[in-house]
């Protein structure tokens, strides 16, 4: 009698007696097939586990969670033959009406737990919330900065770039390099953790990206021979020297050379504030030059106010008319120049500003009336920016500005309230660029670094 055949499985195959009729092998499945499936596993697992102790509504809350953590990521179902699928997915299901989400799953949610808006907008940076989590070795002052700018209590480019150099001269004066080791090297170590703190906060701007670049060179730079106290001084002086020189200094240039272009009569309009054109008007008006100011402005940060405060205030007030973005055509007729700052500056001379910049410029450009706009140079960046939708920021719902008697928007099942800070200028509704090197026209933004004689600003 012959010996029965024993059949084994090859090495890599387990057995699966659970797996439902015709669905096929993994084997045999693409890569997003099987994603999916481990997918549905999971919320079937995390079901199964949340109706032990809660019931069906627990195990509805589990599934709803791990559906918008599946969001979060990106992966998008794929559709199929599961009839229970079909109907978590489809426009008339009971849960994507309470959720009071889209039917096709557009509205995705910040990992913090706020909603960040449609999944196309999901690459925006969005500030934390106040209380975030402080992880690693951070300095108190960096911590307290932090919260500063999630909050917006400190708001600007320039202020932004100061109020981080000044909290590093803290942390380096602070800082005690450990044995073995040099300071040139640690100290880089050291504020690593620091920077991400403070971009955990609030995204990095390019002003203060090319800061810190040049503080780490000037600390790789640092003699190994130095005392370390000395070597800290000469670090803090060298953080002192930048601000004079690329911040203040800057702007004091950028005063006198936009200032001649301010004449008896002129009404200039500019577009929410500006520290620079707000310092260059003040400026032009202590010269004794007669001129009125339209200051335009728009929400969230509704910052225009403050600039009609500081022109308005003093002994000699400047004439001023404050108006919305809406009523922008209507004021153009009377304005002889447009002056507007600057958050970035790209080499292809593209002009990265607080959102509705872009409108007032191809406005002004409609109607023959020159835009000109004050930036420094440390502003400057190499790369190329062709829209404000590649990279952008969100500001916070919290941070939105009631403007009189009319209600602050709010997010609502079914209406999601963004709010983008920033847009872009393209060069050619821009007629000069102000900086401490002088006028240059956007089609030359790129000599800047031959300019300055410097690799990195």
């Amino acid at each position: 009698m012959p010996a029965p055949e024993i059949l084994q499985q090859p090495s890599g195959a387990q057995p699966n007696a659970n797996k439902p009729a015709g669905q096929p092998s993994q084997k045999s499945m693409t890569k997003a097939e099987r994603r999916e499936l481990q997918e549905k596993q999971r919320a079937a697992k995390a079901a199964l586990k949340a109706q032990g102790p809660g019931g069906g509504g627990s195990a509805a809350a589990a599934s709803s969670k791990a559906a918008s953590s599946k969001q979060v990521k990106g992966t998008q179902p794929k559709p199929s033959g599961d009839p229970g699928s079909s109907s978590r997915h489809s426009g008339g299901g009971g849960a994507a009406a309470t959720s009071g989400k889209d039917p096709h799953g557009t509205i995705s949610e910040d990992p913090a737990g706020g909603k960040r808006g449609p999944r196309i907008f999901t690459h925006f940076g969005l500030p934390k919330s106040i209380g975030h989590t402080v992880k690693g070795d951070i300095h108190p002052a960096v911590v307290r900065l932090g919260l500063l700018f999630s909050e917006f209590k400190i708001c600007g480019a320039n202020a932004r770039c100061i109020a981080t150099l000044t909290a590093f001269k803290n942390v380096i004066q602070d800082y005690t390099t450990p044995q073995h080791n040099t300071l040139s090297r640690h100290l880089m170590t050291h504020l690593s953790p620091q920077i991400t703190h403070l971009v955990s906060a609030r995204p990095m701007s390019i002003s203060m990206g090319n800061a810190i670049r040049q503080l780490k060179l000037e600390i790789s730079n640092t003699d190994i021979d130095l005392v370390e106290q000395e070597a800290k001084d000469l670090l803090c002086r060298k953080i002192d020297d930048y601000i004079r020189e690329r911040i203040i200094m800057a702007d004091e240039v950028i005063q006198e050379f936009a200032g001649k272009k301010i004449k008896d009569g002129d009404v200039i309009l500019t577009y929410a504030r500006s520290s620079v054109v707000e310092k260059t008007l003040l400026r032009a008006r202590e010269e004794g030059k007669k001129f009125s100011v339209i200051v335009v402005d728009s929400r969230p940060l509704l910052e225009g106010k403050a600039l009609l405060r500081s022109l308005t205030s003093g002994s000699d007030p400047i004439p001023c008319t404050y108006a919305l973005l809406p009523a922008l055509p209507s004021l153009l007729t009377e304005v002889t120049n447009v002056f507007i700052g600057a958050h970035s500056i790209y080499s292809n001379g593209a002009v990265y500003s607080r959102a509705g910049t872009a409108l007032v410029s191809m406005m002004a450009k409609r109607r023959n009336v020159p835009v000109v706009v004050c930036c420094e140079t440390y502003k400057f960046s190499e790369g190329i920016l062709v829209d404000g939708f590649g990279k952008n920021e969100l500001a916070p719902a919290r941070t939105v500005q009631p403007h009189g008697s009319t209600p602050t928007p709010a997010s609502e099942p079914g209406l999601e309230v963004l709010n983008p800070l920033y847009d872009l200028t393209p060069p050619t509704f821009i007629t000069a660029v102000v900086t401490e090197v002088g006028l240059i026209p956007p089609s030359s933004i790129s000599s800047i670094p031959l300019a300055l004689g410097k690799a990195i600003l």
